[in-house]
């Protein structure tokens, strides 16, 4: 299949360029060698480290200031494979929601490696 643009890789860079290029009626391809759109920042990076620190600090804020509001907490602790959990699925929500938008925009996704072969000289 022939297309107008091919982006390779679909973290936040990607995955906006290629919508936009879509919107301007280009006919669009993107190329993302990991399982799940989104790059590094959503997959390991960014948004799972975001997602833990959520619950980190509501573990803290249960911790330190419920008592001053007449709430006692005895014997808390963290459940760290329900923290995992939780991350893991706001994870899957942000990809599922990448995937929506290809769709929705009618951007084609290919799942494996790209080489650019086009060589640009700067001045």
């Amino acid at each position: 299949m022939n297309y107008d643009v091919t982006v390779i890789g679909s973290g936040p860079g990607g995955y906006v360029a290629a919508i936009r290029a879509a919107q301007l009626g280009l006919k669009t391809a993107l190329i993302e060698k990991d399982k799940t759109l989104g790059g590094t920042c959503l997959n390991v990076g960014c948004i799972p480290s975001k997602a833990l620190l959520d619950s980190s600090e509501h573990y803290h804020n249960a911790k330190e200031n419920f008592g001053k509001h007449g709430i006692d907490l005895k014997s808390l602790k963290v459940n760290m494979a329900q923290m995992i959990a939780r991350k893991n699925e706001v994870v899957k929500q942000t990809c599922d929601g990448v995937e929506f938008l290809m769709k929705k925009n009618k951007v084609d996704v290919h799942f494996g490696w790209a080489v650019s072969k086009i060589k640009i000289r700067l001045r």
